[in-house]
């Protein structure tokens, strides 16, 4: 059974810093492209990062700078570094799995139907 486990979560005042974590399991983590996605209170979802298998990252124009993705295969996890937080960053952040085993994209699809999706941590940017 494919898990996914966000952790890291939390407020932290604008200008702050942050590392939310997901650790996987129940398949073979280094074969999968990542990606994380947010949905900030009243709106739709939102790409933030791509992580692909052997480490290349892409990320939205509104975090381009501020955000680093990064993975550990050893470990099965995955981390998002995300500096100069801003309100806007407000979200629930989740992990999710490119539904294909081997395949590297550079977005994924918007829709919750897309691949396999953690519960979500949330991240609260406010003073």
């Amino acid at each position: 059974e494919v898990q996914l486990v966000e952790s890291g979560g939390g407020l932290v005042q604008p200008g702050g810093s942050l590392r939310i974590s997901c650790a996987a399991a129940g398949f073979t983590f280094t074969n999968y492209c990542m990606y994380w996605i947010r949905r900030a209170p009243g709106k739709g979802l939102e790409w933030v990062s791509t992580i692909q298998r052997f480490g290349t990252t892409y990320y939205a124009d509104s975090v381009k700078g501020r955000f680093t993705a990064s993975r550990d295969n050893a470990k099965n996890t995955m981390y998002l570094q995300m500096n100069s937080l801003k309100p806007e960053d407000t979200a629930v952040y989740y992990c999710v799995r490119n539904p294909l085993e081997f395949q590297n994209t550079r977005q994924p699809e918007l829709t919750t139907a897309f691949g396999y999706w953690g519960q979500g941590t949330q991240v609260t940017v406010s003073s």
